[in-house]
C-alpha cells in the first residue's frame, strides 16, 4: 500500500545518528548522548507528590477536558501576567495541549489546507517543518542565520510567491541555535504580519532557559499581537517534565478556538492528575526553575570552555539547552552528518547534525546539555582524542 501523506515527509536525518548510537551501545560501547534534547533531571518532588496524591482519587481517573481543566488554564494566565504583564482570557485565549508538539501539529492541521503557504525559520526545530507538510501545506524556508537579514528575506519571499502566505512560524530562544531576539524584533514581526495579513505562531518552549541578560520576551507582549498571533509554551524543560506532555497555546481567539474544536474530535485531554500537578508547578515555588537554569549554565560552561581549550572555538549561547557549534575548519570538508558520524565513531559522542534542522544548518552540529558535568568533560576528552588522531 502507498500513503501519500507519509511519502511527502522528508527523511528524518536526526534519526540516523540515533540509530548508529543505539547499535554501538548494543555492542557494549559507552556513547555519551548529547544528541536528543531529552532532559535528564528529575521533576521537582512537590510536583510528583501532587501527581501521586491526585492519582489516588478515583474521580480523577475519568475522561478529562480536552482543552485543559480551568485551574490549569488560569494558572497559565497568572504565569503570563506575572512574567510578561500579558492579560489572557483563560476561557477564550488559552488551551492546554499534550505537549507543545502535539498542539502545534494539530493547530497546523486545523488552520491550513493543502496548497496554503507557510513560512518557517531556517534552521528550525524539525516539527516546525514537518507539521505543515503533514497538513498538506506548501512550506517556504526563511533563513535566520546571522549572515542573513531575516526581514529582507521575509519581504522578498512574500513578494515572490503566490498564493499569499497564511502563517509564519517562529521560535525564540531558538532550537537549535539558542538565538534570542528583542521586543523590537517582535514588533517588526507583528507589523509585517498585520500588513500582509499573515498569522504568526511562536514556539516559546525555552522561555525560562536563559543564562545572562534580560528575560527573553514573549511575542504576546506586543500590543495587538493577539489579533494575529499565538504562542506555545511547555513545562517540559522549565520544570523537567518532558514525559508528562504538558503544553499550552495562548493568544489569538480564532486560532485557539480552531485548535479547541479539532482537539475535541481527537482526544479527551491529559490524564487529570497530570493536569492537577501541572497547576501546582505553575502556581508553586519557582526556585526549582532557577535551580534547573543554573545546572544548564554549568553544563554549557563546561562544554564550551572545554572545547575552546582544545581549539574548537564555540560561542556560549545565552539561552536554551543547546550549543550550536560550527564544524572546525580542519573538518569542513565533511558535511554535518559525516562529521556527526565521525564524532560518534572516534570520540564516542553523539551529536545532532545541523542539516537535520534545515539546509541553513549545514556546517554545524548541535550539542544537547543532557548529561552531567562529569560526562560532558569525558565527552570533551573523547573529542580531543579524536581530533589528535585525525591530525596524524
Amino acid at each position: 500500500m502507498e500513503f501519500d501523506r507519509i511519502r511527502r515527509l522528508p527523511p528524518y536525518t536526526l534519526g540516523v545518528v540515533t540509530q548508529l548510537m543505539t547499535e554501538a551501545r548494543r555492542q557494549g560501547e559507552d556513547i555519551i548522548n548529547l544528541g536528543m534534547g531529552n532532559p535528564d533531571l528529575a521533576t521537582p518532588e512537590h510536583i510528583v507528590a501532587k501527581l501521586t496524591e491526585a492519582a489516588q482519587k478515583p474521580k480523577n481517573h475519568r475522561y478529562s477536558v480536552s482543552r485543559g481543566i480551568p485551574k490549569l488554564r488560569l494558572a497559565l494566565c497568572d504565569w503570563y501576567k506575572k512574567n510578561y504583564d500579558v492579560d489572557l482570557d483563560f476561557d477564550e485565549e488559552v488551551i492546554a495541549t499534550m505537549g507543545a508538539k502535539e498542539g502545534f501539529s494539530h493547530l497546523l492541521l486545523a488552520a491550513t489546507q493543502p496548497g496554503d503557504v507557510v513560512f518557517v525559520q531556517n534552521p528550525t526545530y524539525p516539527i516546525h517543518l514537518f507539521a505543515p507538510i503533514i497538513a498538506g501545506s506548501d512550506v517556504r524556508a526563511i533563513r535566520t542565520d546571522p549572515e542573513n537579514d531575516f526581514f529582507e528575506n521575509l519581504e522578498r519571499a512574500t513578494k515572490s510567491i503566490w498564493p499569499r502566505p497564511k502563517l509564519l512560524i517562529l521560535s525564540f530562544p531558538n532550537n537549535p541555535t539558542g538565538q534570542i531576539v528583542t521586543l523590537d524584533f517582535f514588533q517588526r514581526v507583528i507589523d509585517f504580519a498585520r500588513e500582509h495579513q499573515i498569522g504568526v505562531i511562536h514556539d516559546f518552549a525555552y522561555a525560562d532557559l536563559y543564562f545572562e541578560g534580560e528575560r527573553p520576551p514573549s511575542i504576546l507582549q506586543i500590543k495587538g499581537a493577539k489579533e494575529i498571533a499565538v504562542e506555545f509554551y511547555s513545562l517540559s524543560k522549565s520544570y523537567n517534565m518532558p514525559g508528562w506532555r504538558v503544553g499550552f497555546c495562548a493568544g489569538n481567539r480564532e486560532m485557539i478556538q480552531a485548535l479547541k474544536k479539532i482537539k475535541s474530535y481527537l482526544d479527551y485531554g491529559m490524564f487529570q492528575p497530570i493536569q492537577i500537578a501541572a497547576t501546582v508547578a505553575l502556581n508553586g515555588p519557582q526556585k526549582y526553575v532557577r535551580e534547573i537554569i543554573d545546572i544548564y549554565r554549568e553544563r554549557r560552561d563546561a562544554l564550551c570552555e572545554g572545547l575552546q581549550r582544545i581549539g574548537w572555538e564555540i560561542p556560549k549561547p545565552r539561552a536554551s539547552m543547546f550549543v550550536w557549534a560550527k564544524i572546525p575548519e580542519a573538518f569542513q570538508k565533511m558535511d554535518s552528518l559525516e562529521f556527526s558520524k565521525f564524532l560518534l565513531k572516534e570520540a564516542k559522542v553523539a551529536v545532532s547534525p545541523g542539516i537535520g534542522f534545515g539546509d541553513a544548518g549545514e556546517g554545524y552540529v548541535r550539542f544537547a546539555l543532557v548529561e552531567n558535568e562529569k560526562r560532558i568533560r569525558q565527552a570533551v576528552r573523547g573529542i580531543k582524542g579524536a581530533f589528535q588522531k585525525h591530525e596524524k
